[in-house]
């Protein structure tokens, strides 16, 4: 979902400490023994959350011992930080990207708020469990924190690429209102996905109606052109 011009482009922090972790194996066994118990971490993870997970429940799920484990990772903020790592690229959160002469900004804001919403439903779970981790490890906290940030810093920079092209509403604070609509999207998407939250009728949100409802928010919000 990254439409932002190569000159604008910014890589976002690694959701995880990379200091944590330690050199890959050199050996195919090693590497393919590694993966299957980050994976087998995910799983767990995502199934018991982080506090209730074991390293013997992960050893398990690999299907190896649990001896193993300590070949490749010390303790279950490793292992955390590797299953991060891994689901990273996935798990980009993309922002609002750089509008072309062409390019119909109303359809960019949907496109860029599609794919978001995609990616975090993909990883749902896998979401719900980084909020956990960041109210009770610091490190991890501080990470999360780095990583919206760059984003909010990324969206801000689409908002005033906005406001100079004359599209959105130019007596706005391009952070402050970064801050605030990004904050909007990413709430009703933990909600929507990671906590299941249900419509009054008992049935689960509905994505075409999330998009749109979002798109038009934020739409409404800068004042685009027949959105005011």
């Amino acid at each position: 979902m990254d439409t932002t011009a190569p000159e604008d482009s910014e890589k976002a922090p690694p959701m995880a400490p990379l200091s944590s972790l330690r050199e890959p194996p050199t050996t195919k066994r090693g590497a393919r023994t590694r993966a299957a118990l980050v994976q087998a971490a995910r799983t767990v993870f995502e199934r018991d959350g982080y506090l209730d997970t074991r390293l013997v429940d992960i050893a398990k799920e690999a299907r190896c011992a649990t001896g193993s484990f300590y070949t490749y990772f010390t303790n279950k903020e490793e292992v955390l930080a590797a299953v991060l790592l891994e689901a990273q690229e996935d798990m980009l959160h993309p922002g609002v990207g750089r509008v072309q002469g062409t390019d119909d900004p109303y359809a960019v804001l949907e496109a860029s708020n599609r794919a978001y919403l995609e990616a975090y439903k993909r990883n749902a779970k896998l979401m719900r469990l980084l909020e956990q981790v960041a109210q009770v490890e610091p490190v991890f906290r501080e990470f999360r924190s780095r990583r919206a940030d760059a984003f909010i810093r990324r969206n801000a920079r689409g908002i005033a690429d906005l406001q100079a092209r004359g599209v959105a509403d130019r007596e706005l604070d391009p952070m402050m209102a970064s801050r605030a609509l990004s904050g909007m999207v990413s709430v009703m998407a933990y909600n929507a996905f990671a906590l299941g939250e249900r419509q009054e009728e008992g049935t689960p949100v509905d994505f075409e109606e999330l998009v749109s409802t979002v798109t038009r928010l934020w739409a409404n919000a800068l004042r685009f052109p027949g959105h005011r």
